[in-house]
């Protein structure tokens, strides 16, 4: 079995497609036909006897057939080439007669670069304990189908991803979204890979720091105790001006028979300085 080769390219490069028969120097291209072909039905470039006889007209302006070892090169290469080219070689070793020396068949593999992902984070819940967050990783105009991964602290996380891209043969948009809960600051990183490169991208994720602890009602015990020391309180305050008037006027109390005359006694205006001294000199 023949090995199968495989030529890479990148769209909007120049890229050249090999043949299995090369020219040699003692002839030329006038003793062979040469038929370049995509998918075995198309035709995209064909000589005979030295002379181009047919060109597909995707193809025009984008292509030509080196006249020696017969490589067929696009430029610019575009996601369309994708696909196997066949290149049969006949010789022309009589007029009316030719023979096959060459059937070999190459395949294209043109890729489109990703941007570089885009990568957002959406807080959508807040506790002191930790921060949920929505983030999205994007990435656009490549090819092929692409994958996307992504690691928080160097450990992988699970997306959930979605394509958009017009037929198997389109550039490709993706994106990735998932939920975290940040707990303390971490390193985010998201890469869109695609037929064996990578592109990345990183991201800080902070852990929000405006927490706000709520105010915790108080107890229905706390409460009764309140309650208690403000009418304890009040009592005192209550018996203090009731019965402090007695205290202070029990020095001046006299032995009588009955508390209203004592109280009487005490409440007796005094005899002036001046009566007294009168009554002495008499």
């Amino acid at each position: 079995a023949l090995e199968k080769k495989v030529v890479k390219s990148k769209a909007g490069e120049k890229v050249g497609l090999p043949c299995c028969h090369e020219i040699p120097i003692s002839e030329s291209l006038h003793n062979y036909r040469v038929y370049w072909q995509k998918n075995t039905t198309d035709v995209v470039l064909a000589y005979a006897e030295g002379k181009m006889i047919h060109k597909h007209e995707r193809y025009e302006k984008r292509t030509e057939m080196d006249d020696r070892n017969l490589t067929l090169w696009i430029s610019p290469v575009e996601i369309l080439d994708n696909g196997p080219y066949q290149c049969v070689v006949q010789h022309l070793r009589f007029s009316q007669n030719s023979v096959v020396v060459c059937d070999e068949t190459v395949t294209l593999f043109v890729t489109a670069d990703f941007s570089t992902p885009n990568i957002t984070a959406e807080v959508s819940n807040n506790s002191c304990e930790s921060t949920e967050m929505v983030v999205r990783c994007s990435s656009h105009g490549g090819f092929p189908k692409p994958k996307i991964s992504g690691a928080l602290n160097n450990v992988s996380v699970v997306w959930n991803t979605s394509w958009v891209s017009k037929s198997s043969l389109s550039l490709y948009n993706i994106t990735g979204k998932l939920r975290l809960n940040v707990t303390k600051d971490v390193s985010f990183t998201c890469s869109v890979e695609y037929n064996g490169f990578a592109k990345s991208s990183s991201l800080l994720l902070k852990k929000q720091n405006d927490c706000v602890v709520p105010l915790v009602p108080p107890s229905y015990n706390v409460i009764t105790a309140s309650s208690i020391i403000i009418i304890v309180f009040l009592l005192a305050i209550t018996l203090a001006a009731r019965y402090l008037p007695r205290h202070v006027c029990s020095h001046c109390s006299k032995p009588q028979d009955s508390v209203e005359e004592g109280v009487k006694e005490c409440l007796k205006t005094p005899v002036s300085s001046k009566v007294t001294s009168e009554t002495s000199s008499v």
